[in-house]
This record gives structure tokens, C-alpha cells and sequence, in this order.
């Protein structure tokens, strides 16, 4: 009987040990195929990723100060080109799409989830928009690349003698550059989908200005100051250097804004409509696609405009109640000015944010003053982005000449620096995130989270509770505001007499002033919604957290997993927030 016992206990433990082995294979065989697809997922991206960057050396230049050692030896230094036919641009589009489609994301980590998710929504957003007519604005007088470009070389890092000959060749670039810009508003215009003269003339009187200083044109002035600090440079070879840039000022810069200038100048008068988007063809499908790629939403037209308003009226009312309860909060604001240079804000911001933000070990920054050449045509302070394999290379940098002090100058500086641009690209290299995702960020999440963590340097800088959320408010008030009338003329159609109109309602009354907010908005469509409806939606998810997690919910955890999913679209960022 025992016997029997035993060989029975034998025969259960063999088939024990073979379900076992079978489990274990299997989960063996399941953990091998998930290791393959995302090591697949990992080459996929990068293979993507050295291929966008090499096509445009200004670009992997501010992207990675050493891209041989990112295994990038051979490429064209170019500065790329706008084309005017999409049908190259649409097939490469599919070409994203289909491999991206050979993923499997259930055996891919949740990082690589969420890289999936950014490009796939990306290249669903960019087909959706394939046929529509050619809308894109690359020249605008204040944010187009005439404008951005001499800003970008100036500030082009020097880390070693070939990043000094890749800039010259940059320069040597310029003229092909340009001229597949004009070739594509040519196109524009045998569309009908020019710009109206009055942008036209703005554009050419901003060129016309950046090459009126001839020989004494500010780049050829910053690169010789360059030069002189640059190590182990000769004088010899300093001077060689500085007379190759002198031609190439004129011989290829000078001569490129000349050429950009005559063909906008031919091409005036093609463009009929000096409104919004909405007068083109397709044109308020346009600006639904330039809202979902630019700010990362999928809201409707009618839910965002939904949200703006109701922010719009719950913050006036507010700010109503406030200075009805303590009508000196007005005379107040002017009293309590933060006089802190701009060394030690920094440093009370690295202090003060402990309470509401993870905390991050001190980073390296350097505060820099915008060269007095490049004060005119630079925004107050801006975070220079430094490249994904450099993070000791911060900088912010602060323009004397706007004149920024108190507590304007305090939550601008929070805006790019602690807790906002800076403290948010620190913290996210840190988590040593995959390279492909610095070309996936919509600016409604980096904008956005800038904007949104204002509101608690308000709350930093003034001692008075009351005082700080009055400030907070009349700053998104005004931010609500703008993007309204965005919307308004982009979407709605609004003329300037309807913009001037609603500008009036809140106490805008200048004609001159009415009409240079219009214009400004025609040629930036969707930028102020970067800024308002980007940090909207971080309240927003915000809310939703604080509802999953009921009496657990903690601010800087919020914050942290926000900050650790990293520059996405909104949908995708809530999905793996509440997940």
C-alpha cells in the first residue's frame, strides 16, 4: 500500500516539476520576446533619430555637442531645406507610421510606451493634415527663421576647431536655404495661401535691418569675441578665421536676407487676406491640426475655447472678490517690488520650490547677458537648451535692456529656470530617457509647465497670500485673454473691428495698440495656446490625480511623475498619470 502511496506521490511530483518547467519556459520564452522587442524598439528609435538629426547640422548641433560618439561620423553640414512638395515628406510619414505599426506596446517597458504613444499620435496627427494646402508659415517678423537664425548662429557653442568649420560651412549654407524657402511661398502663392503685405513688408523691413550694419554686423563682432576666448587658437589662424567669416557675411549671409528680401518683394500683392487662417482654404482645419500638434491636446475647437472661458470668468470673478474684500491689493502690488539681483532669485527659487517640486540636486547653470547686439530682437530671459550630452552647459540669459525688475523679473525668471524650463530638462535628462523623444516635444507641455509653475512663484516672492494669487490670476487672465482672440481670428474669423471690440471689453482701448495685438496674433496662430491651454491642461490633470488618489494625494508626487513621463502629449500623459 505504501508502495503504491509513493509511486503515486512519484508520478504527481513528475508532473509537477513538467507543469513547472512548462510555466517557466514559457514565462522564460515571454520575458526573451519582450527583451527582443524593445532592444528592436530601441534600435528603431535611434536609427529614426540619427537620421532627422543628420539632416540638419544647426539643429544636432544644439541637440548633442559631440555627435561622433553618438556613432554620427558622416553628414552634410547643411541647415536643411523647406520643400515645397509634400509628397516626399507625406511618404516618409507612412513609412513612420507602418513600422511603428510592427510594434508590439504590451511587451514594450512603459518608457518605451510612452515613446510609442508621442510618435504614433504624432504621425496620426501629421497624415490627418497631409492634404491640406500648404499653410505653413516658416517666415514670421518675430518668430520665423529669418528671425531666429542669426540669433541661433550667434549663440552656436564652439566645443571643439571642427564645430568652428561646420559654422562657417553653416554660413556658406545659407543662400540654398533660403532659396527653398522662397520657392515654397512661390508655391504658397500659386495657391492662394500668401501672406498679406502688410506681414510681408514686416518681414523685409526686419531683414533689412539685420543687414544694414554691413562689416559691422553683430555676428561678425561675436565671432571674433569667439575666437579670442577660444583655447590653443593662434593669432595667425584667429585671424585667418576672421576674415573667412567676413566673406562669408557678405558673399553668402548679406546676400541670402537680400535675395529673401527681393523675392518677398516680387511676390507682394499674391496674398489677399490679411485675417486669420480661417480665410484660407482649409483653412480652419488647419489650425485645429496646428493647435493638436502645437499645444499636444485632442480636444475639439469647441472644448478648448470651453475651457479658456470658463477660466476667464472663474479667475475675473475672483479677482473681483479679492479687491472687494481688500481694495488696497491694487496700491499694494506697486509697494511689494522684490529687488533680489537676478543670482540670488535663483538661488531663494532652489530653496522655496523643496516644498512643492522633487527635489534635484543642484544642477550647474550660469546666469549670461544677452550680447548688447542681440538685445533689440531677444525676449527679456530665455533657458538656452543645452545638448542632451551636455547637461553641465545651462544658461540663463537675461536681456539688460528690457528693463525687468520685481516681481516680473522674479517669475520670469521661475518661468525658465526653477521650477520651470531649466529644472524641468534637468530633471527629465536624468532619468536618461531615450534621445528620439527631444524631437517629439510639443510645446504645450514645455511651454505649458513653464506657465503653470508661475503661478506658485507668485506665491515665493510675495508674502501676502492674497497679494500673490491677485498677481497669479491677472497674469492667466491675460493669458486667457490672448488666446480667446487667437481662436477668435484664427478659427472664428474675427476681423480687427470684432478683435477690437472684445479687446474693449477688457479695457484695451488704443486703436494702435488693438491693431498691433491683431497682427501679431495673425502671424503667430496657436503660440499663445502653447502657454495658457499647456498649463490648463496640467491643472487639469492635476484635478483628475487629486480625485484617483483621494486623501492620498501629494502635490510633489503629482509633480514628480509628471516631470518623469516627460515632454508629451496630453493624452498620453494623462494615460500613463492615471494609469
Amino acid at each position: 500500500m505504501l508502495q503504491k502511496f509513493f509511486t503515486a506521490r512519484r508520478k504527481w511530483l513528475g508532473i509537477c516539476i513538467c507543469v513547472l518547467a512548462l510555466l517557466f519556459g514559457a514565462a522564460s520564452y515571454v520575458l526573451l520576446e519582450r527583451a527582443a522587442e524593445n532592444r528592436r524598439f530601441s534600435d528603431f528609435t535611434r536609427k529614426v533619430f540619427i537620421g532627422e538629426i543628420s539632416s540638419d547640422t544647426l539643429s544636432m548641433h544644439y541637440i548633442l555637442s559631440d555627435p561622433e560618439a553618438f556613432g554620427i561620423s558622416d553628414y552634410p553640414v547643411t541647415l536643411g531645406r523647406i520643400t515645397a512638395s509634400d509628397e516626399q515628406k507625406n511618404a516618409d510619414l507612412e513609412n513612420l507610421y507602418a513600422s511603428l505599426s510592427s510594434f508590439l506596446p504590451s511587451r514594450l517597458t512603459e518608457e518605451n510606451r510612452i515613446t510609442f504613444d508621442t510618435m504614433k499620435l504624432y504621425c496620426e496627427n501629421a497624415l490627418e493634415a497631409a492634404d491640406l494646402p500648404p499653410l505653413y508659415e516658416p517666415l514670421s517678423p518675430s518668430l520665423g527663421v529669418q528671425a531666429q537664425l542669426p540669433v541661433l548662429l550667434a549663440e552656436y557653442a564652439f566645443y571643439d576647431k571642427q564645430d568652428i568649420l561646420e559654422y562657417l560651412a553653416l554660413l556658406k549654407d545659407l543662400p540654398s536655404y533660403f532659396a527653398s524657402i522662397l520657392t515654397y511661398e512661390k508655391k504658397k502663392a500659386d495657391e492662394g495661401c500668401f501672406m498679406s503685405d502688410a506681414s510681408a513688408d514686416r518681414i523685409i523691413e526686419q531683414c533689412s535691418t539685420f543687414i544694414d550694419g554691413g562689416d559691422d554686423n553683430y555676428l561678425q563682432t561675436i565671432f571674433q569675441e569667439k575666437l579670442s576666448e577660444f583655447p590653443g587658437l593662434k593669432e595667425e589662424e584667429c585671424s585667418q578665421l576672421s576674415q573667412a567669416h567676413r566673406v562669408l557675411m557678405e558673399e553668402s549671409v548679406i546676400a541670402a536676407y537680400r535675395s529673401l528680401i527681393e523675392g518677398l518683394k516680387e511676390l507682394k500683392g499674391s496674398g489677399t487676406n490679411t485675417m486669420g487662417l480661417s480665410y484660407y482654404p482649409q483653412g480652419k482645419e488647419y489650425y485645429e491640426y496646428l493647435v493638436k500638434s502645437e499645444v499636444g491636446i485632442s480636444d475639439s475647437m469647441q472644448d478648448v475655447e470651453s475651457m479658456l472661458l470658463t477660466c476667464l470668468q472663474k479667475d475675473t470673478a475672483e479677482i473681483q472678490k479679492l479687491i472687494a474684500e481688500n481694495p488696497k491689493l491694487i496700491t499694494q502690488a506697486a509697494s511689494e517690488i522684490n529687488t533680489l539681483p537676478p543670482e540670488q532669485i535663483l538661488l531663494e527659487l532652489q530653496e522655496k520650490i523643496c516644498a512643492d517640486f522633487p527635489e534635484l540636486d543642484a544642477p550647474e547653470y550660469e546666469i549670461k547677458y544677452v550680447h548688447r547686439d542681440l538685445e533689440e530682437f531677444l525676449s527679456p530671459a530665455f533657458y538656452l537648451t543645452p545638448p542632451l550630452d551636455l547637461e553641465t552647459s545651462n544658461s540663463i540669459y537675461i536681456n539688460r535692456a528690457s528693463d525687468l525688475t520685481g516681481i516680473d523679473l522674479y517669475t520670469t525668471l521661475a518661468h525658465e529656470s526653477f521650477p520651470g524650463h531649466l529644472y524641468q530638462t534637468v530633471f527629465y535628462e536624468r532619468t536618461d530617457p531615450n534621445p528620439i523623444r527631444s524631437l517629439f516635444e510639443p510645446g504645450g507641455y514645455t511651454e505649458g509647465w513653464a506657465t503653470y509653475v508661475e503661478s506658485f512663484a507668485y506665491g515665493y516672492a510675495l508674502s501676502d497670500s492674497d497679494l500673490a494669487s491677485l498677481a497669479a490670476l491677472n497674469r492667466r487672465v491675460t493669458l486667457c485673454l490672448y488666446s480667446l482672440l487667437d481662436i477668435g481670428i484664427h478659427y472664428h474669423g474675427w476681423t480687427p473691428g470684432t478683435a477690437s471690440e472684445f479687446l474693449r471689453g477688457f479695457g484695451i482701448t488704443d486703436p494702435d495698440t488693438c491693431a498691433e495685438i491683431y497682427q501679431y496674433v495673425v502671424e503667430t496662430p496657436a503660440n499663445y495656446l502653447k502657454y495658457c491651454v499647456g498649463s490648463l491642461c496640467f491643472v487639469r490633470l492635476q484635478d483628475k490625480y487629486k480625485e484617483e488618489q483621494g486623501e492620498k494625494f501629494s502635490l510633489k508626487e503629482f509633480h514628480e511623475k509628471i516631470l518623469r513621463i516627460g515632454a508629451a502629449p496630453f493624452p498620453v500623459v494623462e494615460k500613463f498619470l492615471l494609469n
